[in-house]
């Protein structure tokens, strides 16, 4: 009776602490969703003022007031600034958590520029594309569940732990010469598990990456002040983004009738990208030295397409948001075409790669096998 009650209370134990680490893998993968769900709701909040004729400040103070809990507690936070007399820009700065970077940074430049609702699409289609990465973070995950598993790595260094030396011992006992392929797996085996901690390791750095979201970006930039921001200009469909978002609003802030130096500047700021920034602030300083809109702009695309499709948007008598959105259109599918092929190359590419590992093992232990019978040893 006495087992049969602790065998109980072991597996109600087992129970528990699947469901934690069941909830565990929820909140995690979900946080990146929360994220952007916070974001979604309060531009649909802004945008709803708008509409009725109340400004940004008017809206959030107003719903704060209220102390609806599902709003969030960094929300009530920005609505405590505003009402203190904070202007937007310095609200969203002192609550750094209630929006994405660049969203913030869109919201600051639309309201600088004084089309807040202009702005609020490119912030829509900037969420769009936090799904898109939630979605291939899904995938990522999987593969890493699935194909490169810890439990995988802890089978592997167990074969060459107790079963390969056993397999050294019969073929030095019967005194056969042990396969190439087999001496080769034995001697190399620790480089073999490395590479497979390796992959582990970097599939743990992209759920970390995925799950840390801009907050980890931040503490990343406190000791390697830009890093993040490099690294992220490295990846060509991150690279896209960023430049069809500074397009975005730099067509609402000239429409808006800016100057040309102040709406580069504001959109550098808007990417949240210290990349962006700098080469925005190049284009300004061309600017300055009596260069034209079109060629201070080499400097944010090296191809030199957003050059020529901005020379034909100034020539033509359409707005600049008008006759650039076919351009913000391409770069999204571009952007979405190339890491979709990143991601099934990566696929590819680490299943065939943990196959090669699982062949080649099971090419040294059968080698093995077929000499103990070729030479009747186990007859």
């Amino acid at each position: 009776m006495n087992a049969l009650v602790l065998n109980l209370l072991v597996l109600l134990l087992e129970l528990i602490a699947l469901a934690v680490l069941a909830y565990l893998a929820y909140f995690f993968l979900s946080l990146p969703l929360r994220r952007r769900e916070r974001a979604r709701l309060f531009l649909d909040l802004v945008e709803l003022g708008l509409r009725d004729g109340r400004s940004v400040e008017q809206t959030v103070c107003a719903l704060g007031a209220t102390g609806d809990r599902a709003l969030g507690s960094r929300f009530h936070r920005f609505a405590m600034h505003l009402a203190s007399g904070l202007p937007l820009a310095q609200a969203l700065e002192r609550v750094p958590g209630l929006l994405p970077p660049p969203v913030a940074g869109m919201l600051r430049a639309g309201h600088e520029g004084g089309d807040l609702p202009g702005v609020l699409a490119a912030c829509r289609q900037r969420l769009q594309d936090h799904v898109d990465a939630v979605a291939a973070a899904h995938h990522y995950f999987m593969l890493f569940a699935l194909v490169v598993s810890p439990a995988w790595i802890a089978t592997f260094a167990a074969l060459f732990v107790f079963v390969m030396p056993k397999f050294l011992a019969i073929a030095e006992d019967m005194g056969m010469t042990t396969p190439a392929l087999l001496m080769a797996l034995a001697n190399h085996s620790k480089i073999l598990i490395l590479a497979q901690v390796a992959l582990l390791s970097g599939f743990y750095v992209v759920v970390l990456a995925y799950v840390g979201g801009p907050r980890l970006a931040g503490w990343i930039s406190r000791i390697w002040p830009g890093l993040p921001d490099r690294l992220t200009w490295l990846f060509p469909w991150k690279r896209l983004r960023l430049q069809r978002d500074f397009s975005s609003v730099l067509a609402i802030l000239l429409d808006a009738g800016l100057p040309e130096a102040r709406a580069l500047h504001l959109a550098g700021e808007s990417t949240a990208n210290a990349v962006m920034r700098g080469r925005a602030g190049g284009a300004v300083a061309d600017l300055e030295r009596g260069a034209g809109l079109p060629s201070a702009l080499r400097r944010l695309d090296a191809s030199g397409e957003f050059r020529w499709r901005l020379e034909n948007a100034m020539q033509g008598p359409a707005r600049f948001r008008a006759a650039l959105d076919g351009w913000h259109e391409v770069l999204s599918a571009r952007a979405w075409q190339l890491e979709q092929t990143a991601a099934q190359l990566a696929t590819t590419g680490l299943v065939l790669l943990n196959g090669l590992f699982v062949g080649v093992l099971a090419l040294g232990v059968f080698g093995m096998l077929l000499s103990m019978i070729q030479g009747g040893l186990l007859w």
